[in-house]
């Protein structure tokens, strides 16, 4: 069946201008919609449903002439594809971001411990997807929200072997009856985000009964989403099923069949712990006679990605999973002498986002973090080993810390405080403070006011790096 053009009628067709069985049919009618909105299709006696979470209901209804469900098998059942939509938000240069994860289907604690991967509600619904890109505008009505990019998604072999490790890891801590602390930065692209809003009713966990756990979801991350849409836009057809992934890759599909992504790199650095730096950059043939400032860096970039790229954090994993590299240098006496800068705050973003988990700042501190700790065994001489290299998450009790320090953040924007006099400072002995990158004084960033204010940054205090890495040294003793 050849799709045809979606003519408003007034009532829905006895037949259906796709064929409900072919994913490209559906796919190539979905092109009907961008440009466009709801209000262009709706027939006369649609009763319309309130509320954002309602978008997709909605397409299915006025647009594909789909009568609502609670099947829990994808929309399109006998093409097994599953309608998504999800929103974009516009920067300041016109160009469209992701705006938040796409959520794919809530967490049933009590009955997702008894379902294997293979077997589970998300991967008999999203392997493969039907991506409705559509414009976020807050203050529009939801059938006048516009649909900028279709794109037919089939989750990659290699990306699928990534994910049921990811979905592995949130059941396991569910049925050790730690439901309560998952974050979504214990997995890399399936993430178990939080659905609701503080005060809802917890829910019951099968393991804990005595501790019940916020109401989660499993999503696709915020990262992953980015890199799906960067392939739309540089797809000429917006079909993404096909494309090659031109980013470097830092574990094939092949190795991940016998071992984990955090195995794999970290089984990398075993060789070089305790060994001087100098020696792991004679091993490597890394020239570091210039003594470069991020001679660390670049050693600890060539180790964990096998010297094929050299800045781990812009390989393909690392890009999908929004995971960063970070090196840490511990002085002789157990100092750690430098704090941790992140990218610098975007104001405008800040104070145009009203909850905290929707935030950049959110995205940044609850991603993963591979440290790789260099020590210093000598404080006469520069002798650095490669002391550890880790995985780690943000504890929840520091993420709140966290949040604070963004409430503290945004009030002072909107309140157009944008100095050092306002902000957290080292000295405060906070876990996080503000103050700008060693960049040129001049360096300006657009502030909401619609002035121009001084470029600030996001930093990690040297004393909570230090109390993570004694942290992990504790772990390591203790077995």
């Amino acid at each position: 069946m050849n799709p045809t053009p979606h003519n408003t009628p007034s009532t829905p067709p006895c037949e259906l201008p796709y064929d409900k069985s072919d994913a490209k049919s559906i796919f190539e009618y979905s092109k009907g919609l961008l440009g466009k909105k709801l209000r262009d299709f709706v027939w006369d006696n649609y009763i319309t449903k309130k509320g954002k979470g309602n978008l997709g209901q909605m397409v299915e209804n006025i647009y594909f002439f789909l009568q609502s469900n609670s099947n829990p098998a994808s929309d399109f059942s006998e093409a097994g594809l599953e309608l998504k939509c999800t929103p974009l938000k516009k920067n300041r240069k016109g160009e469209y971001l992701i705006k938040e994860r796409l959520v794919c289907n809530l967490i049933n604690y009590c009955e997702v411990v008894n379902e294997d991967f293979e077997h589970s509600h998300f991967y008999l619904k999203c392997q493969l997807m039907l991506l409705l890109f559509y414009l976020h505008e807050s203050n529009k009505d939801t059938l006048d929200l516009e649909f900028i990019y279709s794109a037919l998604w089939q989750l990659p072999e290699k990306d699928l072997l990534i994910i049921k490790h990811d979905y592995e890891l949130i059941v396991d801590k569910i049925r050790m009856g730690k439901a309560h602390e998952l974050s979504e930065g214990d997995t890399m692209y399936l993430g178990a985000c939080r659905k609701g809003y503080k005060g809802d009713r917890l829910k019951k966990q099968p393991f804990n009964p005595n501790t019940d756990a916020p109401q989660r979801a499993f999503c696709l991350k915020m990262a992953y989403m980015r890199t799906i849409l960067e392939y739309i836009t540089k797809s000429r057809e917006q079909t993404t099923t096909n494309i090659a992934d031109s980013k470097i890759e830092v574990v094939n599909a092949q190795t991940l069949l016998k071992n984990s992504f955090d195995e794999i790199l970290l089984t990398r650095f075993q060789p070089y712990l305790g060994m001087p730096y100098t020696t792991i950059a004679e091993r490597l043939q890394i020239d570091l006679s210039k003594n470069p400032k991020n001679k660390f860096a670049m050693l600890a970039n060539a180790i964990a990605a096998s010297a094929q790229c050299a800045n781990v954090n812009r390989s393909e994993e690392f890009l999908k999973a929004g995971m960063t590299l970070k090196t840490i240098r511990v002085q002789a006496n157990g100092i750690i002498k430098e704090s941790m800068s992140f990218e610098n705050i975007d104001y405008i973003e800040v104070a145009e986002c009203k909850e905290w988990i929707d935030s950049r700042l959110y995205e940044l501190y609850s991603s993963r973090f591979l440290f790789v700790v260099f020590r210093e065994q000598n404080a006469r001489q520069e002798d650095f080993v490669l002391d550890d290299a880790f995985f780690w998450t943000m504890p929840q009790k520091d993420l709140a810390q966290a949040e604070e320090y963004w409430n503290h953040i945004r009030k002072n924007i909107l309140s157009d405080h944008i100095s050092e006099e306002f902000w957290w400072k080292g000295s405060d002995k906070k876990k996080f403070h503000v103050r700008p990158k060693a960049q040129k004084a001049q360096d300006l960033a657009p502030a909401p006011n619609g002035k121009w204010a001084k470029k600030f940054c996001y930093w990690f205090n040297n004393e909570y790096i230090r109390e993570i890495v004694e942290q992990r040294r504790r772990e390591r003793q203790n077995g």
